[in-house]
Parts: structure tokens; sequence; C-alpha cells
């Protein structure tokens, strides 16, 4: 019988309460969500920053391969757009940063399915081609753009760019088996909005824009102030405000979500 959690499936668990909460605003999806979250904090991510791929009756082994820190990444960050604890988009960068020094290729940037400190296998495979999960290569690719937007790292958002580079030929023949790229490269190529809401209403104001599809975006948001480049300077007390940016230049501030959705049409 296998009855072992991978750390990799649980994050994409854990996206997925993300998602169901935000589109349901149902509590039990949030909390299910937080209580992966935390599992995966406190029992499969090691002192050293890294994370360990299997758990099982107390027990977590085998190194982290590289779709553990991909899908765990893709679900803090969402996690952080959901609840604005910015403690979730902090770990998913130290999570990043981990990644790009263990199973980064720097001739390619692309990245290894497996990390520098694991024995060395005849050759060390990459996965790229998106199948009945994301490729790993694609989900850190998705991050890289997304965390180069939350923390203005320019260097995080070329190399997101330079992985689509490294894909996008092999794109047209087989389209199915780059979906999750696909997602990215829209991103790229079509106006993507940083939705800054600022102010002690910021939660309520961000589940309201999820009664409506919005897949070109990404939300950052605090009650209070913020150090996060696109919150800084930005809390009034007494007032909850939303700044709609792309690429840093933000329109004018509103106060209600219709005017918002105005400014990106």
């Amino acid at each position: 019988m296998d009855d072992k959690s991978l750390t990799s499936w649980n994050a994409l668990m854990c996206k997925g309460f993300a998602d169901a909460y935000d589109v349901f605003n149902e509590q039990e999806f949030l909390d299910l969500a937080l209580q992966n979250a935390d599992f995966i904090v406190k029992t499969q991510l090691q002192k050293d920053g890294s994370l360990l791929h299997s758990y099982k009756n107390g027990k977590s082994t085998i190194n982290g391969f590289l779709e553990d820190y991909a899908f765990t990444i893709e679900a803090f960050i969402r996690l952080y757009e959901i609840t604005f604890d910015d403690k979730w988009l902090y770990k998913a960068d130290e999570l990043m940063k981990y990644a790009i020094t263990h199973f980064k290729d720097e001739e390619t940037q692309m990245f290894f399915f497996t990390s520098d400190l694991d024995p060395k296998l005849i050759a060390r495979k990459m996965e790229l081609n998106d199948n009945v999960i994301p490729a790993s290569n694609s989900s850190i690719a998705n991050s890289l753009f997304l965390l180069g937007h939350h923390f203005e790292n320019g260097a995080y958002m070329q190399q997101a760019e330079q992985m689509l580079r490294n894909v996008k030929d092999q794109m047209p023949a087989y389209g199915a088996g780059y979906s999750n790229w696909a997602m990215l490269m829209l991103n790229e190529v079509q106006p993507f909005y940083e939705i800054a809401i600022s102010g002690e209403n910021a939660n309520a104001l961000r589940q309201e824009f999820s009664a409506n599809y919005l897949p070109n975006k990404m939300f950052v948001g605090s009650t209070t102030g913020s150090e996060l480049p696109l919150l800084e300077y930005r809390y009034n007390e007494g007032e909850t405000l939303i700044y709609v940016c792309v690429n840093k230049a933000c329109k004018m501030p509103v106060d209600n979500v219709k005017d918002a959705l105005e400014q990106m049409k």
C-alpha cells in the first residue's frame, strides 16, 4: 500500500485549496490550504532551506526534487495573494533562491530535476514538457515571473523570459505539452496588471475582485504599511486605495473595485 505523502503533490493540493477559496470564499478551503502549508514548513522544510520529498509514519526522507520546490513556491505565492500575509511571499523567495543555487544550469538557464547535492547520476535530467501536472521548469519560470514583479527583481524576470525563449520554438508543434509555458507567454506579451491594495479593507476588496475573471494579474496588499516595493509609501490611515499598475507604472488610485476594473479595459 502506497500511503506516503509527497511534498510536491501536497503543494499542488495546497494551491488548489487556495484557488477554491479565492473563487468560492469558503473558509474551510483557506483553513485546509494553511494547514497544508504549515505541514510543509514544519515537517518538510529543513534548517538549511532545503525541502524533503517524502513523509511517512512520522519520518521525512529523500532530498527534494525540483518539483517539490516549484509547486511549493507556487502554493506559497498563491497563499500570499489570498491572505496578504507576506511571510508566505518571503518563504517562496527563500525557496526560489535555494532552487537557483542547487538546481539551475548556468549554461541553459533551465533547472535540473535533481539537486547538485544528490549522488551523481549518468545524466541530470530536465523536466520541460507539461503533462498531467505542469513541468517543474514551467512552474519555476512562472514563479520567477511573479516573484520578479513582487520584489522588483529584474534578474528573476530576465531568467523567466530566457527560459520561455528556450522552449518557444517547440510550442506550436505540441501545444498540450507546453500549456503552462503558454500561460507565461501570455503574461509576457499581454498587459500584466499589478493590483496593489493598501488599507484596512484590503482583504475585502481583494475578495471582491474574485467575482471577475482576471487571468493576467497579481495581487499585493496590506492592511498596514509594508516594505514590499509595490506597497511602499502607499498606506494612508483611514482609507483603502487600489493601485492598478503595469510594469510599476500606476494609474491614479481608486477606492472601489468597479473603478479599478475600468482602468484595466
